[in-house]
């Protein structure tokens, strides 16, 4: 299992970094990104606070803890820029929280992360089939989120993405310990979603060659 979407206390995750590691572990996880919410406000407290648990944890645990972020509710004229400094502060893995259709986000969220430098465009909601296909292009992945409300748009995210050939990734978008979710249970949300068999193979071979990336 490798989820590339969660939040600690350093947001609003109800979990320190360490125990919310030590749960993921538990469940048999064998990467877990710490992606917690930022803005302009908090970036640069959080960030390096993140790289610091990850970076003690990974010396004492199997598991490997990447430290991201997840640049939330942002201006649109600032994404590109806070992606970067989010990078330059040590940030392996940079995701924007997209445009679901259970939240207010900023009109355009979605096409202005896509011309950033990031990795991933989290639950992007009714995404349209060009801004899959500059998705596509980039090389940035798209998300099947396991939270509720988010995953609404699932099936239409798989659908948009195929016919892109945008990459796809799972992310648990985890904010207390029951969100954890195991192997099983993301491949039911993913084959729920109108993922086959293979695609599915598919949406976690896409994380581990992400996580590997990121060494």
């Amino acid at each position: 299992m490798i989820d590339l979407h969660s939040h600690s206390l350093l947001s609003d995750g109800g979990l320190i970094p360490s125990e919310l590691a030590r749960r993921a572990e538990a469940k048999g996880y064998e990467a877990l990104a710490i992606t917690d919410h930022a803005d302009m406000s908090n970036l640069e407290t959080i960030v390096p606070q993140i790289v610091k648990a990850c970076t003690e944890l990974n010396r004492n645990s199997e598991m490997k803890t990447i430290p991201g972020v997840e640049l939330t509710y942002v201006p649109l004229q600032l994404i590109a820029d806070l992606a970067e400094k989010a990078r330059e502060l040590g940030a392996k893995l940079v995701l924007v929280h997209g445009e679901t259709i259970v939240e207010a986000v900023i009109p355009g969220t979605n096409r202005k992360a896509l011309e950033a430098n990031i990795d991933t465009l989290a639950h992007p909601g009714l995404i349209s089939l060009e801004e899959a296909k500059i998705a596509s292009d980039r090389g940035i992945f798209l998300e099947i989120s396991g939270r509720k409300g988010h995953c609404l748009t699932n099936g239409h995210v798989v659908r948009v993405a195929r016919k892109a050939g945008a990459k796809l990734v799972f992310g648990s978008d985890s904010h207390q310990p029951s969100d954890l979710v195991t192997a099983g249970q993301a491949k039911k949300i993913a084959r729920g979603a109108g993922l086959s068999g293979e695609e599915v193979n598919t949406l976690f071979e896409n994380a581990r060659q992400l996580v590997n990336k990121l060494k």
